[in-house]
């Protein structure tokens, strides 16, 4: 019989036994045995409970939580061959989202044991795994200011509160370094590396990229003030090419900085650095998605 691993964040799901028995009923009626229930903490996200399921042999490994700890489980499944089934329970839920697939629990189960395999790209941050996005500077500095207690009460606009706090931060002095091009200098209140395209609030902030072409698309922020921010956010909101935002696609990246500035990987501040360098792997990483999801 066929075995799943759920890697579950607890205090993301109000009620967990309901969550294991909606679980347990598909795993039963599909043929497959017992899944290993594995709850993440404040020492394990996900990634280590993920790498000894993998050990024992699971055939599929379901993630409910929220950001992080799915980007937790993609750190430790990428380039392993065993898929990824993502059971969305978070605020952003942005590679959900941006891959298509369902929200509620009843149909991401459905898509994570019956639907189809999907082989994604990676990308890499100073050694970091991300599926989603990583960032230096203001976005990384947003996330940073949206508190646990906020995001339950507002959702994803919890994001937008913490970023007004932040349009008026001074921009850094970037040198961009892109497949051996020659350097970039730039002005930048932040720059963002994505793997897919939509922020929160389904924000396209790069249109063009795609999670499985051997790319990584870059947005710099040059935008300072609130008059640049307020265009900015309108160009975006209104899906229109933005006059104020440079955008370029790579497959390697190094950023060089004045001073040393917030980082994030999918969702996760990662400290603050002055260089922040950036791979992609491509095809890395299998999702289980709806057998006939949009590409």
């Amino acid at each position: 019989m066929k075995r799943a691993a759920v890697i579950f964040h607890p205090e993301k799901h109000e009620d967990l036994a309901a969550f294991r028995a909606a679980v347990r009923q598909v795993m039963t009626e599909l043929g497959w045995a017992e899944p290993l229930w594995r709850e993440t903490s404040l020492d394990d996200a996900g990634q280590g409970l993920v790498t000894a399921a993998l050990r024992d042999g699971v055939d599929l490994v379901l993630a409910s939580g929220g950001d992080g700890t799915i980007a937790a489980c993609v750190a430790a499944l990428a380039g392993s061959g065993v898929p990824l089934g993502v059971l969305p329970a978070g605020t952003g839920n942005l590679l959900a989202r941006n891959l298509g697939l369902p929200l509620s629990l009843d149909d991401a189960l459905k898509a994570a044991m019956t639907g189809a395999d999907r082989l994604l790209d990676v990308g890499v941050a100073n050694g970091r795994l991300f599926a989603v996005m990583a960032g230096i500077g203001f976005d990384a500095e947003m996330l940073a200011g949206a508190s646990e207690r906020l995001k339950k009460r507002v959702g994803w606009a919890a994001y937008a509160l913490s970023g007004l706090r932040r349009l008026r931060e001074r921009p850094m002095k970037a040198v961009l370094h892109a497949d051996g091009a020659a350097p970039v200098r730039c002005r930048a209140s932040g720059i963002v590396i994505g793997n897919v395209g939509s922020l929160q609030g389904n924000i396209r902030l790069l249109p063009q990229a795609v999670p499985d072409d051997g790319l990584l698309d870059v947005a710099v922020m040059p935008t300072q003030g609130l008059t640049g921010w307020l265009r900015l956010a309108a160009d975006l909101l209104l899906r229109r090419r933005s006059a104020v935002l440079h955008q370029l696609t790579c497959r390697e990246l190094r950023i060089e900085l004045d001073r040393a500035r917030p980082w994030e990987t999918d969702g996760e501040v990662a400290g603050a650095t002055r260089q922040l360098v950036i791979s992609v792997r491509q095809q890395n990483l299998l999702v289980r998605v709806p057998a006939r999801a949009p590409a």
